[in-house]
């Protein structure tokens, strides 16, 4: 809430664009013509690194010094230090999850319990009420989402939509949820109250729900799964594999509880990881020996390094499998690559600049709910962090509201249905890296099933279209 916006008199839109245009064509390029491989396994944190230099080159030739950019960059980079902690704790929570048996536990009973009639429409509501009660949807993702998509997995359901419904509930729970932080951020920015921003919020979210709920619920009837044929066997080879009983449950039901006490997430996440070592180390002494010449190294392997229990089946052998800590590099440093683009971007103020020639065609109401979410898309995009997709255009069109007669949850709502929610659609923007990595899904693969995060935009445009639930100022009413 404290990030000022830099302006910069001296660039034009036209060079503001350039490192865009420049970003969005290698990207492009490399998606399309190069397989996501035109510089290697590292292309997309490559690209992102030369856009910000040709954003740093705009900048030099409009007067902004290099230790201004630099300073902006390491801003950014301050801002996601906890969520690269988190993504490592991660990694290292998913090997000694995996170790420990807690994973496959949560396969075998799992499996005989959600089934895969109702497992789509299943996830999203567990993963929404989760959410609602930790405010975080990637601690969502990070506990019951990797859950649900190994599940899902031994069920025979595509992984991009069980990655879907999970990403779909948790951002619903984020979303609503009193105690996130974007549901704060995005009131404080518009000048409204928590409660009346939540409360106005329902009017377009719900219905997103509903719509979101009812297509996973037809995709569950419709799908044709490969795994309920052979669940027997696939419970049985767990089964003879791990050591398989409730007391594991012990360990994610300490997380979740520490989590909802408001421990830090950091805390609470390195708990389950030493937790899950000591239960690899009692319950799994088997697993251990054969992944490891001691304990020790077992277990270091399972945290840093990549792990892979074998089976007699070929599908759990995929699902068995951690890359620890290291299996989060690529995504932190993509992460790191974002914020020196986005960090650049906002000191030589073509953030602010591409903002303001949106709000320029807000000449209607209609005109300026667009020109609201096309920039938090837009910053999304950009600066490749979904804060900063609510601050801008929280200070940028408050006034613009204001002048309009609309009372401030409209804008607070719209940041939220445009800013909030798509961050996660965006490959290199930290929520679409962090959900990638954490779910193991690639944005490519979850995008079109991520359906309460790509239709609440449209729904929040669809409300101001035919003025539904447009809240005039109280001023404006008597007048």
């Amino acid at each position: 809430m404290d990030n000022k916006i830099n302006n910069n008199k001296e660039l034009n839109i036209g060079e503001a664009l350039v490192p865009v245009i420049f970003l969005m064509f290698l990207l492009a390029y490399n998606i399309f013509y190069a397989d996501g491989a035109m510089l290697g396994d590292y292309s997309n944190q490559i690209i992102l690194l030369l856009s910000g230099g040709v954003a740093l080159i705009m900048g030099l030739f409009n007067k902004v010094s290099i230790k201004t950019m630099i300073q902006e960059i390491w801003i950014n980079i301050k801002s996601v230090f906890i969520p690269i902690m988190i993504l490592l704790l991660v990694g290292a929570l998913a090997g000694t999850w995996l170790v420990s048996g807690i994973i496959p536990a949560m396969v075998y009973y799992g499996l005989q319990v959600l089934s895969p009639s109702i497992f789509l429409p299943a996830s999203v509501i567990i993963a929404s009420i989760i959410s609602i009660a930790t405010g975080s949807s990637w601690t969502t993702s990070a506990t019951v989402g990797i859950a649900l998509v190994g599940i899902g997995t031994a069920l025979g359901i595509p992984a991009g939509m069980i990655a879907g419904a999970v990403i779909s509930g948790a951002y619903f729970g984020d979303k609503m949820s009193p105690l996130s932080d974007t549901t704060n951020l995005a009131p404080a920015m518009a000048g409204t109250d928590l409660f009346t921003h939540i409360k106005y919020m329902t009017f377009t979210t719900v219905p997103t729900y509903l719509i979101t709920l009812t297509v996973f619920t037809i995709l569950s009837l419709t799908i044709d799964t490969t795994g309920t044929t052979d669940i027997n066997g696939i419970l049985e080879t767990i089964k003879n594999t791990f050591n398989i009983n409730i007391y594991l449950f012990i360990v994610p039901l300490l997380v979740v509880a520490l989590i909802l006490l408001k421990t830090k997430p950091l805390i609470a996440l390195s708990t389950g990881v030493v937790i899950a070592a000591l239960f690899a180390i009692y319950f799994q002494p088997q697993i251990l020996e054969t992944i490891g010449n001691s304990t020790v190294t077992s277990l270091s392997n399972s945290i840093f390094t990549e792990t892979s229990i074998v089976t007699d089946n070929t599908q759990l052998n995929d699902l068995f499998s951690s890359k620890g800590m290291i299996g989060m590099l690529w995504t932190i440093l993509l992460i790191l690559s974002a914020m020196v683009f986005g960090g650049i971007m906002d000191a030589i103020g073509a953030l602010a600049r591409i903002t303001a020639v949106l709000l320029s065609f807000a000449s209607s109401v209609f005109g300026l709910f667009a020109s609201t979410v096309i920039s938090c898309l837009g910053l999304n995009i950009i600066a490749s962090d979904q804060y900063l997709a609510l601050v801008i255009p929280g200070k940028m069109f408050k006034k613009a509201y204001e002048e309009k007669g609309l009372a401030p949850e409209n804008l607070s709502r719209t940041l939220e249905d445009s800013g909030t929610v798509t961050s996660v659609l965006i490959p290199w923007n930290t929520c679409g890296a962090y959900q990638s990595g954490v779910l193991g899904v690639g944005v490519g693969d979850y995008f079109i099933y991520a359906i309460f995060n790509w239709l609440s935009p449209i729904m929040t445009l669809i409300f101001a279209a035919f003025n539904i639930k447009i809240r005039q100022l109280a001023s404006t009413i008597k007048k």
